[in-house]
């Protein structure tokens, strides 16, 4: 019994030294960056500006035909026919019918989505930064939240994959590119369109001119021959200058906005996977951002000379 019992006293300290030791060799486990994670998550929103411009500019013609008479004489289902059929196909023929329906759909998308502010996006990229810098578990643990940007879910997750930062360069770099011209080959579809419109119009006023003069033995055909001639210049110039035209300019801009945001991920992503400052990164940054867009993101608390 004596001897059983120094035995067990015995082996108690040395299993409880076994498992402190093994405690201490096992990593500790990286906490959810609830708090972090929420500061990284950026949204677009609406383009609030192109969707009053166009309703604005809506609104101002709807009463200048309504002022006059009835908006029913405005109608004329054969201009329509012209004018919007006319540019469709017109602009079809100049590039594809997939180039005019990823351009419609780039349309629709500046309207319902406005871009990524870079000021922000510089931000975040520098919080990315510092959470790596802190430790790279945490770097890979945010990488659910950054589902919403898909660029910067792949750039970041090319980091924590450990790809050289040379080859991630070229990689991110060409995807910018691309993403670049294909944005730009819809604002060439919409710009074409702008200019096929007004020319739609004025061959229906032809059209229209033509009927009319071969109609003036016959007063009551010289009223739609007439509608024809007039609307038909009316909508290629509505269709043209206040839709089309804007579009193609929102588009583009949309793109160099585009292209800016995913720069700064480039930037970012290169700078982590490199492993450098940072304070450097910060002037990467600015580097590229517009002037009035630059951070300070380190020198924010920086106490004024003097005080």
């Amino acid at each position: 019994m004596t001897a059983t019992r120094d035995t067990a006293e015995t082996t108690r300290p040395r299993a409880a030294a076994r498992q402190a030791a093994a405690s201490a060799a096992a990593p500790a486990a990286v906490p959810a960056p609830t708090a972090p994670a929420r500061s990284l998550r950026l949204r677009g929103g609406l383009d609030v500006a192109t969707l009053v411009g166009l309703a604005a500019a809506a609104a101002v013609i709807g009463l200048a035909m309504g002022s006059g008479g009835s908006l029913r004489s405005f109608i004329d289902p054969p201009s329509l026919m012209i004018v919007l059929g006319g540019t469709l196909a017109v602009t079809t023929a100049s590039f594809s019918l997939g180039d005019v329906a990823v351009a419609w759909k780039d349309a629709a998308a500046v309207l319902i989505h406005q871009t990524l502010d870079p000021k922000g996006v510089a931000r975040q990229v520098l919080l990315l930064a510092e959470a790596a810098r802190r430790s790279p578990e945490t770097l890979r643990n945010l990488l659910p939240e950054l589902r919403s940007e898909p660029f910067l879910y792949r750039s970041i997750t090319l980091v924590t994959e450990g790809l050289p930062p040379d080859v991630m360069e070229r990689m991110l770099a060409g995807e910018v590119e691309a993403s670049g011209g294909a944005r730009a080959k819809s604002a060439g579809v919409l710009r074409r369109a702008s200019e096929v419109a007004p020319a739609m119009g004025l061959i229906g006023t032809l059209v229209g001119l033509v009927q009319m003069m071969g109609s003036l033995n016959d007063p009551s055909a010289i009223g739609p021959a007439m509608a024809l001639a007039l609307l038909t210049t009316f909508y290629g110039a509505v269709l043209g200058n206040v839709v089309l035209a804007p579009l193609a300019a929102k588009v583009e801009r949309a793109a160099e906005d585009d292209a800016l945001v995913k720069t700064l991920y480039t930037i970012g992503a290169v700078s982590i996977a490199r492993q450098e400052n940072p304070r450097r990164l910060e002037m990467l940054l600015n580097a590229v951002l517009p002037p009035g867009k630059r951070i300070q993101y380190f020198d924010r608390e920086a106490p004024k000379v003097g005080a």
